[in-house]
């Protein structure tokens, strides 16, 4: 190599033993790109108990990461080109996988104060969950191709290389994690393990680098190796609020103090279902009793019928028809197989050959459904943090309406808080599809002064809207039967969602409390 290119490169005489061996280098660049996929997908799952998993929430994370990458490997590029890069690839590699450690107390502690999915909340927990250990590993690929460098001439060789390794490592990384990883093992798991991994391999490159160049370069100092187990110890005693981590959620069981067979299943920050474990007749939130009110009056009373359920949580309604009307049957659609499991470990749920459970993406499911032969289509899968926006376009309503008989019914929970553009868009939506459609809420949520649950009812043929208002009141709930002119009033000039335009998101304003 001549001066001139030397001084052009800033590359050691590899002749000497200064760069990395080029498997070392190829594993160094893997790694370090792979552990910063693993910390984007497991962040977003260890925000969301506190946030919930929103459009907003993954942009935030997915946003943050890539700022994350780009200054790592800005910064990374520069400090190489002015400092040995031999000295800082060790304690970076440390530092990063240390850090990726510490996320975990971190993004828990401050999830206890920061919760709810406003702005401000999503941002400042995604930026504690990924942004400074992924700027610390991205820092690494570029410091390993300045190492790795001899001469101009395999510039671009060496640069492409190990640019196609990192970025091998950072798919490998995401399809572990995805289909693997959050399948067996727990968020904290995952962090822990990859941020030691990462810790481990730093010692280990900074072993060989002091061998190869006589202890001049690759030392790590002992407050990185002391900062890694300090987060692992704060892992193991930050607060958490799970009792299982679903493929979907952070879920719990708790038992109702007053009721003594009485059970809540809270998903994330919600709670999200009541199940009393001897009395299936007994609905404790409002909504689902005044679904029920809509499911007694819409059949004859004690009537087996054919159900769908888009949504399972506890599957307290499926259980209520079960008890009231022998001989229907339900098929349970829910996506999260952990909530199933809790279902049937802690809830009390057994399928008899009236009562189904598929996990399934209910939209799918709603693909395969026989055109109609369901008396009733129940839709209790939106929460108060995140929506499944595939269940709320026109397109998903025409497939509702196809699986429901000429007279069957369409009754589903949504949650808005004013001004309550969602729950209007939804009804634009249904109007679209049914030409009979109510609208179940309190007079101060339907004059825009309050939020929380609502309850929708399509249908085909008139409803017993008279009927329906009667068995609301039996049931204790003050809630006012919204419909013709006055809905019409309410839903306003709101836009129908389609599978092509959907913002639900931005259409909903969440609530922050823990209550369904």
């Amino acid at each position: 190599m001549t001066g001139t290119e030397e001084a052009l490169t800033g590359a050691g005489p590899r002749a000497g033993g200064a760069a990395l061996p080029d498997r070392v280098a190829a594993a160094v660049t893997f790694l370090s790109s792979g552990a910063v996929l693993v910390l984007e997908i497991a962040g977003l799952r260890l925000i969301a108990p506190y946030v919930g998993i929103t459009l907003q929430t993954n942009t935030a994370v997915i946003g943050f990461a890539l700022a994350a990458i780009a200054v790592g490997a800005w910064m990374g590029g520069a400090l190489a080109d002015r400092t040995d890069p031999r000295r800082l690839i060790a304690p970076l590699l440390v530092a990063g996988g240390a850090l990726v450690v510490a996320v975990l107390p971190l993004v828990r502690f401050a999830g206890s104060l920061f919760t709810g999915a406003d702005a401000g909340s999503v941002l400042l927990l995604a930026a504690v969950a990924v942004v400074v250990p992924a700027a610390l590993l991205s820092a690494v690929p570029p410091m390993v191709v300045k190492l790795q460098l001899a001469s101009l001439a395999e510039t671009g060789s060496v640069v492409g290389r190990l640019s196609g390794i990192g970025t091998l490592g950072g798919i490998a990384a995401t399809f572990l994690t995805g289909f693997l990883l959050v399948a067996f093992f727990p968020t904290s798991g995952i962090l822990v393990g990859t941020g030691l991994l990462t810790v481990l391999t730093g010692v280990a490159v900074g072993v060989l680098l002091r061998r190869r160049t006589g202890g001049a370069a690759g030392r790590v100092p002992a407050a990185l190796l002391l900062l890694a187990l300090a987060g692992t110890l704060l892992a193991a005693v930050a607060p958490s609020r799970c009792q299982a981590e679903t493929a979907y959620h952070c879920a719990r069981v708790v038992a109702d103090p007053e009721r003594e067979t009485g059970r809540v299943l809270l998903l994330d920050t919600l709670r999200h279902s009541y199940v009393d474990l001897a009395d299936p007749t007994y609905l404790e939130f409002d909504y689902v009793r005044a679904i029920a009110a809509v499911t007694d009056v819409t059949a004859p009373a004690g009537d087996p019928v054919s159900a769908l359920h888009l949504g399972g949580g506890g599957a307290t309604l499926p259980r209520y028809l079960a008890a009231v009307r022998p001989g229907t049957e339900s098929l349970v659609v829910e996506v999260d197989p952990g909530v199933v499991e809790l279902d049937r470990e802690q809830l009390g749920l057994t399928e008899t050959g009236g009562l189904r459970v598929e996990v399934a993406d209910a939209r799918v499911a709603l693909g395969q459904e026989p055109a109609g032969e369901r008396d009733l289509v129940v839709g209790d899968a939106f929460g108060g943090l995140s929506v499944p926006w595939q269940l709320t376009t026109v397109e998903a309503m025409g497939l509702v309406d196809r699986a429901l008989a000429d007279d069957g019914v369409y009754v589903a929970n949504l949650i808005d808080h004013p001004p309550l553009d969602f729950v209007r868009a939804e009804l634009a939506t249904l109007h679209a599809v049914f030409p009979h459609v109510a609208l179940l809420a309190r007079d101060a949520l339907l004059a825009g002064e309050d939020g929380g649950n609502v309850v929708v009812v399509a249908s085909r043929q008139p409803l017993p809207l008279d009927a329906v208002a009667g068995a609301l009141g039996d049931r204790g709930l003050d809630w006012q039967v919204a419909s013709g002119e006055r809905l019409a009033g309410f839903v306003g000039d709101a836009g129908v969602l389609t599978d092509d335009h959907a913002p639900v998101d931005q259409l909903l304003t969440p609530y922050a409390t823990a209550a369904r």
